[in-house]
């Protein structure tokens, strides 16, 4: 048994114990009266008698209840506690998945409540049971523990301590999050942690690692890269089997290029229940409801050939002409456990044909095919007149969709998409040891938008750069040396990259050049770069370039709250609390608001029936516990103050009852 607050305790009975005594101590007043004879006066004697000091305390039924209740009253305020853990001075690290599924609501005994929540629930358990240090005790030390909350990035909620109160505030300060659950990060930062005492954890013993709790519905995607050591985690699995989800998995919103007010919408459900799903589904532009269908379906089924259950799937597509620009929604009107993968959103951009700008000394066969194409406007101009240009005010007004750039090279060129026909320019990572001839197309990737229905079989090169691309770069066509197209995207812009000079070719004469052009004017037209996009992942920021040093913006995010930001000392603005689905709107001082959009559209966090074993690289498996956290530490003044109330009845009684001694 321990003792939380005994000196309270010893300081209240030193106060109330003497008063109370001191009341039976306390002598009548009484006017002396002579009489003749004492005969009839007996009991008033028998009276003086318990008033003399001490003779006054011998069988007081009424004093001894009395004094059990006080008793009892100041034993709780010692804060007795039964404790049922015999270790001490033990460290543990609560790690609790705050991820996209731990939003599933389960219905069993205790009612409906998020997975979130019972987690919450069962760590504030487990702290109410760590051991505490007895005030008057020298040996004993209390529980060290940390709070890390985690989904795809770990956070660090409470440092090591043994204040409960402060653990439970941090436990309960956890919001929901819909993000993948990787939990790598947060076991490095809890072995960190461990490793390295900091606050007012005193660790005398450092070979001693600090015990990870975790509380998660087993859905992490990254255990295929976790190493851990022999019981160095437990897992405590939080949701039940007979949860039922269906949830958007993959969403599309293309505009056709043959007909600009035409769009396309493709949509996947999946069914991750045991259960066929009839429902409805809903396809609305700007809060304006434009198609509702009916869907079925069918229920999660084994798969035979790999062993594993696999949800069941339907693909949706709708077809949308003149369509007005906004925010495009697609809604699955079912009431299932996780809300958050039943809307997906799109941003839908106005039509437009494209403002293309020509940079070339003379080339005939270039200027041809790009006057083939459907084009708004196409200016020319030549090297010299480019180079005049002011770079800072063409990368914030943007004229032109796509600039073509054929054998001059720039190395401060403006933030846009650009074809490049010749040597590459500098400052994009591309390295060009020098020029090789006499090569020929060996392989190139004809299902890629630049060269759909594009023949490069008969394409000879005289001529070419030899070009060294980074990593990240997405090759469209080789050489039997080099490369010969490939895409790079830096610094906001996006370049795809021909590596030789078309004049040094035969592929004007071919029909497949003026495709080529149409392919990819139309292509890097729509290409969105990557602060530029507005389509976003969960956690995935919203970056804004080119703006002046100070601008401000502000950012309403899906639940209605906003945020002020201010562009950094290189005009950029970073909005990263992107942890929640839906529509994100950013105005920059009074110019019409830029709308982007979160989506989950992850099918690992949509199955969310909860995993009991947990298998790590090392093919190690970790098994949930069997039953939930109970409390091991059982607080004993509720009882002591009933029992003080159970006297002060009996106390009532006896005094009513008139006993006499």
């Amino acid at each position: 048994m321990q003792w939380l607050t005994p000196l309270t305790a010893l300081y209240a009975a030193l106060i109330t114990v003497p008063l109370l005594l001191l009341l039976y101590f306390l002598k009548l007043k009484r006017h002396e009266q002579i009489v003749s004879s004492t005969l009839l006066w007996q009991r008033a004697i028998r009276d003086m008698q318990v008033n003399a000091p001490f003779q006054k305390l011998r069988h007081n039924i009424l004093l001894l209840i009395q004094l059990l209740m006080l008793f009892a009253v100041l034993f709780a305020l010692a804060w007795p506690i039964l404790s049922m853990k015999k270790s001490s001075g033990q460290r543990h690290v609560i790690l609790i998945d705050r991820s996209a599924s731990m939003n599933t609501v389960d219905d069993d005994s205790s009612g409906k409540k998020s997975r979130l929540d019972i987690a919450k629930e069962q760590a504030k358990i487990f702290i109410e049971s760590m051991r505490q240090k007895a005030v008057l005790s020298l040996k004993d030390d209390s529980d060290q523990t940390m709070i890390i909350a985690f989904d795809d990035h770990a956070k660090v909620m409470c440092n090591f301590t043994s204040n409960k109160g402060q653990l439970i505030h941090a436990i309960e300060s956890i919001s929901s999050g819909h993000g993948k659950s990787l939990l790598s990060e947060a076991i490095i930062v809890a072995r960190a942690f461990s490793q390295s005492p900091t606050g007012e954890a005193d660790y005398t013993n450092q070979q001693d690692p600090a015990k990870l709790e975790l509380f998660s519905d087993g859905k992490i995607t990254d255990l295929i890269d976790l190493t851990i050591s022999d019981n160095e985690i437990t897992y405590h699995s939080i949701g039940v089997e007979s949860s039922q989800n269906t949830g958007i998995t993959a969403m599309q919103a293309l505009r056709s290029y043959e007909n600009p007010d035409e769009i396309e919408v493709f949509v996947s459900i999946s069914n991750f229940g045991d259960k066929k799903l009839d429902a409805d589904l809903q396809l609305s532009v700007n809060n304006n409801v434009k198609a509702i269908r009916s869907i079925s379906v069918p229920s999660s089924s084994m798969n035979l050939d790999t062993n594993k259950e696999e949800p069941g799937k339907i693909a949706v597509n709708f077809s949308l002409s003149e369509v007005e620009p906004g925010v495009l929604e697609i809604r699955l009107l079912s009431d299932d456990s996780l809300e958050c993968d039943n809307s997906s959103w799109a941003i839908v951009s106005p039509p437009k044909k494209l403002s293309v700008l020509l940079v070339t000394s003379e080339n005939p066969a270039l200027e041809s095919a790009l006057k083939a194409c459907p084009l708004a406007k196409l200016d020319i101009q030549s090297p010299v007149e480019f180079d005049e240009l002011d770079k800072d005010a063409l990368s914030i007004e943007n004229p032109y969709d796509v600039i073509v750039l054929d054998n001059h090279i720039n190395d401060h060129l403006p933030k846009g998409k650009y074809i490049v026909f010749g040597q590459p320019p500098g400052g994009i990572d591309v390295n060009v040891p020098g020029q090789i001839e006499n090569q020929v197309i060996i392989d190139w990737r004809q299902k890629h938008p630049v060269l759909n229905y594009v023949n490069l079989l008969n394409l000879f090169a005289a001529k070419c750069y030899q070009m060294e691309l980074p990593r990240d770069s997405d090759v469209l066509a080789e050489f039997n040396e080099t490369s010969a197209m490939a895409i790079v995207e830096r610094n906001g812009s996006v370049f795809l990259l021909v590596g030789f000079d078309i004049l040094e070719t035969n592929w004007p004469f071919e029909p497949s050049f003026v495709l080529f052009c149409y392919n990819a004017t139309s292509y890097l037209g729509m290409q969105i770069s990557q602060d530029q996009k507005n389509e976003l992942k969960v956690g995935e920021p919203i970056v804004i370039e080119g703006l002046a040093p100070g601008t401000e913006a502000k950012v309403t995010m899906p639940d209605k709250e906003t945020e002020v930001l201010q562009a950094n000392p290189s005009g950029i603005i970073r909005f990263a609390d992107t942890s929640h689905v839906g529509q994100y709107n950013l105005s920059i001082s009074d110019s019409t608001p830029r709308f982007y959009v979160v989506n989950l559209l992850d099918s690992e966090e949509s199955d969310i029936k909860p995993i009991k074993e947990l298998v790590m690289s090392n093919s190690q498996t970790i098994v949930a516990q069997d039953e939930m956290i109970s409390r091991a530490n059982i607080p004993l003044w509720p009882f002591l103050v009933g029992l003080a109330l159970l006297l002060a009845c009996i106390e009532w009684l006896v005094y009513n009852s008139k006993v006499r001694i």
